[in-house]
């Protein structure tokens, strides 16, 4: 694994997840506990849409597998210590907009790197 690829892989997942997860105290204390995930879902998007478009210069589609793949496990190992443990959310916390998201973390670079390696 090139240098570039661990900083992008790792570096920009889990500034992306800290976004999130700052992102969902602040809306803790502002919208009811079950919107909290759909209030930050699209600020993620936007966010993650820049990221990989206008931070991430390769144009090799195995590139972003490798960020899918490494920023799908970093959202859930995280997710799992700092939310599900650290909160004692229990097996609550894993409802529709969880699983949304963790799919569009997923597809996100794929759909990136298809379109970068289109052009």
């Amino acid at each position: 694994m090139n240098k570039q690829l661990l900083k992008d892989s790792l570096v920009w997942g889990l500034a992306l997840w800290l976004i999130g997860y700052v992102l969902g105290i602040v809306f803790f204390f502002i919208v009811p506990k079950n919107m909290i995930g759909y209030f930050i879902m699209p600020i993620g998007i936007i966010i993650t849409l820049w990221v990989l478009f206008k931070k991430i210069k390769s144009n090799y589609f195995n590139y972003y597998l490798v960020l899918a793949f490494v920023w799908m496990l970093i959202a859930v190992i995280l997710d799992y210590f700092f939310i599900v443990k650290g909160f004692n959310s229990g097996q609550g916390y894993y409802k529709a907009d969880v699983y949304l998201y963790y799919i569009l973390t997923f597809v996100m670079p794929l759909l990136a790197g298809l379109k970068k390696k289109a052009n």
